[in-house]
C-alpha cells in the first residue's frame, strides 16, 4: 500500500517526518513524498535547518485513490504554509471524502482545521493548537495519541515528537485495517 506524507517545501519538523516514514517502511508499504513544489524539502530541528529530502510528486499531480493513507507530519511553519495552498487542503479534504485514514502530529492540524474536516471529530494536538480546534468545531483532548472514527473515516493525532512511538504504532494499525476493508 502507498502512504503520501503531505509537507510545505520548507518547515517540516524533521523527526516528524523521518520516524513515521521509517513506519510505514518498517510495515511493507510504500511512503511517498508529496508537496507543493517539484524538487527537495527542507526539513527543521525546532528552529535550526536539518536535512533536505526529495519530493516524490506535487499535490496537482496525484490522485488520492492511490493512496492508502495521508500523514501529515509537524512543525509550525509546515502547516501553516500549507493551509495557505489551495491546493494542498484541496488534496487533504480528498482523503476525508474518500473515506481514507489521515494522520496528524503536532501543529498538523492546523491543515485539517483549514479543510474544514474537524468539525464532530476529537483530536490532539500540540496544545496551543486547542482553541483553533475547538473553533472549527472539533473536541481537543490532552492525550498521547487519539484515534477518532466519528467520521468517514478515521483519523489519528498526536501531540508531539516525544509521542512519535504511540503515533507510529497507532497510525500504522489503523492504515492496515482500513486497507484491509478497502
Amino acid at each position: 500500500m502507498q502512504i503520501a506524507f503531505l509537507v510545505a517545501p520548507e518547515g517540516v519538523e524533521q523527526a516528524e517526518l523521518t520516524d513515521p516514514w521509517q513506519a510505514v517502511l518498517d510495515s511493507g508499504d510504500i511512503p511517498h513524498l508529496v508537496s507543493t513544489r517539484s524538487g527537495r524539502i527542507q526539513a527543521f530541528h525546532h528552529l535550526d535547518k536539518a536535512d533536505t529530502f526529495p519530493v516524490d510528486h506535487t499535490v496537482d499531480t496525484v490522485d488520492v485513490a492511490d493512496y492508502g493513507g495521508l500523514v501529515l507530519p509537524g512543525g509550525v511553519a509546515n502547516p501553516d504554509a500549507l493551509r495557505m495552498d489551495e491546493g494542498a487542503v484541496a488534496f487533504v479534504r480528498r482523503f476525508f471524502e474518500r473515506g481514507r485514514p489521515v494522520a496528524a502530529i503536532c501543529h498538523a492540524p492546523w491543515t485539517l482545521i483549514e479543510a474544514d474536516v474537524v468539525r464532530g471529530r476529537t483530536l490532539t494536538s500540540w496544545p496551543s493548537l486547542r482553541t483553533d480546534i475547538r473553533n472549527a468545531g472539533g473536541t481537543w483532548v490532552d492525550e498521547q495519541v487519539q484515534v477518532c472514527t466519528a467520521g468517514d473515516n478515521t483519523l489519528i493525532t498526536s501531540r508531539k515528537p516525544a509521542d512519535l512511538k504511540a503515533f507510529c504504532a497507532s497510525f500504522v494499525s489503523e492504515f492496515a485495517r482500513a486497507g484491509r476493508t478497502a
